[in-house]
């Protein structure tokens, strides 16, 4: 098993965990007419119960 030589200095762990980055989720307008709310894309729509045009959850 690969062991490191020396321990990883302060300054290059705080370098390398600065990459970890949140990012705003994506929002696609909800395709039903009468909804048009904000959803996740590829989800069903929580206010209206539409996913591709046809009835999923029960609103």
């Amino acid at each position: 098993m690969a062991v490191p030589k020396r321990k990883t200095s302060r300054s290059n762990t705080r370098s390398r965990r600065s990459q970890w980055k949140t990012t705003a989720p994506t929002l696609v307008v909800c395709p039903n007419r009468a909804c048009g709310e904000m959803k996740l894309p590829h989800t069903a729509c929580q206010n209206c119960g539409q996913y591709a045009g046809r009835q999923v959850l029960a609103v």
